[in-house]
Order: structure tokens, then C-alpha cells, then sequence
């Protein structure tokens, strides 16, 4: 009777494939919770970690955007310094500390040689920078931020069609398990009649034993189906749970409601695949991204404009270069106790920087990688729609045939179990008509799930998030 069960195990294994199994016992199983396409979908948009980690991504990527900006504000740094060493001065250069602009002021007498008694120096400083003007380098960086962010973005758009997907199929996955349990439970009631059937003919001497035991090897066999059913029910149960990030071990699916929308034409969904597809949008601003920081890299060699200005508390126990002991301030260079104050515009200008001009060079390059990246994003997602609608089409086209199969099966096992009963057909005409009826249900079961994936599978090329439904 179950020589064409081949469909099944099929649909179980593409059950199976969807997610993890957290399967519970089959006792258990019934108080899962239902959940309707729309709802799923609303739930793993809030609590699917696949979700919930790309949106805190573009989250870190904005506030990351804010930080070229903010070279727009006044810095404001201080330092203080303690000093004992010799004092002898020359005509030196010296770096000072980046937190604080420190003009160099006061110094000794300068000699041809050097004394090597020590003295104390302190100073206590506070300055203040602000940026003028900077000839577009800021903008520039901030150009990049803003298209990195973008390509997070459009990254977790991404994500959330493949979760969008997955949850989908996840759903009709369920809806194919329980019409698999539904045929198969249906196809071991009638199995359990003919045995009962069989065994009466037998016991009259109407039919003869081999058709008893036949009926009763059909009966054992859909036995095991059913477990199997009931398995593959539990398994993608708990795949639409994972899909979805709930943290229920199973949940159910509702029956679908009726009134999808119909099958876009083809013109329409390649072109949609181009205009929304996000791997598209994020091949763009990868692209963006790489253009600014080209432009951001070489803007690194325009002169900078900032104003600066700084209050100063300092002194030296050296004596300065007037010779006099007395010029010494109080204490005796412990104390910073002599002020100065300044304001005063600096321009920089990095002329000439080979490693600069390395840097621009090497992103040049990475511009054409962006952009053979960004040419084949767009060639994969029209062939990904095409595919797609290509597989709704065939899908959709083949669902009538499997219908009027499955009409023309029913009638055949009517037939058959009419002449079995009335004692003129035998137990192999039947499970002939059994195997005919339960494969066609199968079939048709499958169908409708590949109809109900190809779908969300256009979608998903598409760009759409109307709940996995193609305009």
C-alpha cells in the first residue's frame, strides 16, 4: 500500500532541514501555542537574536558617525609639571604635551658651558582649541561614517528578510507537517478497517489468509508512518520556534487565511529586485563608503585653521639670564607663581606625505573592488528574483494538476473500497487505490509548500516585508 511513499519522506526531510529539533515528547506536543503568519512575523522582528543583533550594530554604527563631528567643538586640556634638573640654556627645540598648547617663555642666561648644580621648575597650564576651518576634511570623514552606517543598515535589512524567510518556511513547514499527519492518520483509520474487513472474510472462508495478512502488514507499516508524521511535526513545530526566537520549545502554526496576492509580473519583480533588494543598497553604500574615504584620505594634505588660546602658571629656581639672584620668583621655582596668558591662530599644513598619498592610492584601488562587488550584487539579485519567480510560476502552474490527481485518487479509492466490501475486489486492487490516494495527498501537500516557499522566496528577492507576500 505504501510502495509511493517516497514524497513524504521527502517533506519530512525538508521539515526537518528548517531548524533545530527541540522537540517534546508526543504527550506534550498538543500545548504548544498557535500562531498565526502575521504574528510570527511581528514576534521575531522584536525577539530574534539575528534581529535584535544587527539593529544594535546600526545603533553602534550612528553613534560612531558622531564621531568626526564632534572635532567641531573646542578641545580644552591642562597639564601640570613637576621638575629638579639642571637649567642650562641653548638655543633648543622641545614637543609639548598634546592635551596643552605651552609657548615657551622664560629661560636662563645661555652659555658656551654647562653647570651641573640642579634647580626646581613647575608649571600648571590650561588651553583651549577650536577648529576654524578645515578645508572639508571633517566632512569628508563624516561622509564615510554616514556610508558605513548606511551599509549597516541596509546589512540589517538583510538580515531581517533572511529571518523573514526562514520564519516563513518555518510556518508552512508546519502547515505541510500536519497535512502529512492528517493523510497519514486518515490513510492507517481506513487500513485498520480493510484489516478488520479482511479478517472477517477469512474467518467466513470468503477470502482467502494472504489477503489478511497483507491488510494486516499495511496496517504496521502506516503505523510507523504516523510516528514518523507525528515526529516531523514536532521537529519543524520547534523550528518555527527557533525561527521566530521564542524561547517555547514548540510552536504551532494557524491555519493560513485565505486571499494572497497574486504573482507580480516578471518585468516587475527583476526591476523590484534591483530598486529594494538590500544587498543591492549595501553594495551601494559599501561603494559610497570607499569614494569618501578616497576623498577624506587626500584632504589630509589641505592646511588646517584652528584658534587657540591658554592661561599659564610657571617658574624656575635657575637664576634667569639677568644675572640676578633676586629675579628668582618665590619660591625658589616650587611654586608656579608667575602668569601668562595667550590667543593666537595656528595654521597646519601637511605639504607633502608619501604615506598619504599611499593611503589614497590603495583606496583608489578598493573603489574598483567596491564596484565590481556592487555590479555583481546586482546581477545576483536579478538572478535570484528570476529564479524565484520561475519557481512561483512552475509551482503555482502545477498546483491544478495535483488537485484534479488527487479528486481522480479519492474516486478510485471509493471505487476500489466499494468492491472490496461488496467482495469482489481483493486486498491488492486496494492497497493499489491506497497508495494512489495517500501519495496524491502528499503530493498536493508538497506543492502547496513549494508554492507557499517560492513565494516568500520572491519576496525575499524582492526587498519585500509585507509578511512575506509579493505585491
Amino acid at each position: 500500500m505504501l510502495r509511493r511513499f517516497s514524497s513524504s519522506t521527502a517533506l519530512c526531510a525538508l521539515l526537518a532541514s528548517s531548524g533545530a529539533a527541540r522537540a517534546l515528547p508526543v504527550g506534550e506536543a498538543a500545548a504548544a501555542r498557535q500562531m498565526t503568519l502575521v504574528e510570527a512575523l511581528a514576534y521575531a522582528r522584536v525577539h530574534q537574536p539575528q534581529v535584535r543583533s544587527a539593529l544594535a550594530e546600526v545603533r553602534a554604527r550612528l553613534a560612531e558617525a558622531q564621531v568626526p563631528r564632534a572635532q567641531w567643538f573646542p578641545q580644552v586640556g591642562a597639564t601640570a609639571q613637576v621638575f629638579y634638573g639642571t637649567a642650562n640654556n641653548t638655543t633648543a627645540l622641545y614637543l609639548a604635551v598634546p592635551e596643552a598648547d605651552l609657548p615657551r617663555i622664560g629661560a636662563t642666561k645661555a652659555g658656551a658651558t654647562g653647570a651641573w648644580t640642579p634647580s626646581p621648575s613647575t608649571i600648571v597650564a590650561a588651553s583651549l582649541d577650536q577648529e576654524v576651518y578645515d578645508f572639508g576634511r571633517i566632512a569628508a570623514q563624516a561622509a564615510v561614517a554616514d556610508a558605513l552606517a548606511e551599509e549597516t543598515r541596509a546589512g540589517a535589512e538583510v538580515v531581517a528578510l533572511d529571518v523573514q524567510l526562514g520564519v516563513e518556511e518555518a510556518y508552512h513547514g508546519v502547515l505541510a507537517g500536519k497535512e502529512v499527519l492528517r493523510a497519514t492518520d486518515e490513510a492507517l483509520r481506513r487500513a485498520v478497517t480493510h484489516r478488520d474487513y479482511a479478517q472477517a472474510g477469512v474467518r467466513t472462508g470468503l477470502r482467502p489468509p494472504i489477503e489478511l495478512t497483507r491488510a494486516e502488514a499495511d496496517v504496521a507499516q502506516l503505523e510507523v508512518r504516523k510516528v514518523r508524521a507525528e515526529s516531523s511535526l514536532q521537529i519543524a513545530r520547534a523550528a518555527f520556534a527557533a525561527a521566530i526566537g521564542s524561547d517555547a520549545l514548540e510552536i504551532d502554526a494557524a491555519p493560513l487565511a485565505p486571499g494572497e496576492s497574486p504573482t507580480p509580473a516578471f518585468a516587475e519583480a527583476l526591476r523590484a529586485a534591483v530598486e529594494k533588494n538590500p544587498i543591492v543598497a549595501q553594495a551601494i553604500a559599501r561603494l559610497a563608503a570607499q569614494r569618501y574615504a578616497t576623498t577624506a584620505i587626500g584632504r589630509e594634505l589641505l592646511p588646517n585653521l584652528l584658534a587657540t588660546a591658554g592661561l599659564s602658571a610657571r617658574a624656575g629656581g635657575a637664576v634667569p639670564s639677568s644675572g640676578a639672584a633676586s629675579d628668582v620668583p618665590t619660591g625658589g621655582g616650587w611654586l608656579p607663581d608667575v602668569p601668562n596668558w595667550f590667543a593666537g591662530l595656528v595654521l597646519q599644513w601637511n605639504v607633502f606625505d608619501a604615506t598619504v598619498l599611499a593611503r589614497r592610492q590603495a583606496s583608489q584601488a578598493r573603489e574598483e573592488a567596491a564596484q565590481a562587488d556592487f555590479d555583481l550584487a546586482r546581477m545576483n539579485a536579478t538572478l535570484l528574483a528570476q529564479r524565484a519567480w520561475l519557481d512561483l510560476d512552475a509551482a503555482t502552474r502545477a498546483l491544478p494538476g495535483l488537485e484534479s490527481a488527487l479528486k481522480a485518487a479519492q474516486a478510485n479509492q471509493a471505487q476500489a473500497d466499494a468492491r472490496f466490501k461488496a467482495g469482489i475486489g481483493n486486498v491488492v486492487e486496494l492497497a493499489d487505490a491506497e497508495a494512489l490516494l495517500i501519495n496524491a495527498e502528499l503530493e498536493l501537500a508538497i506543492g502547496r509548500f513549494n508554492v507557499a516557499r517560492a513565494r516568500a522566496q520572491l519576496g525575499r528577492a524582492m526587498g519585500e516585508h509585507e509578511n512575506g507576500r509579493t505585491r
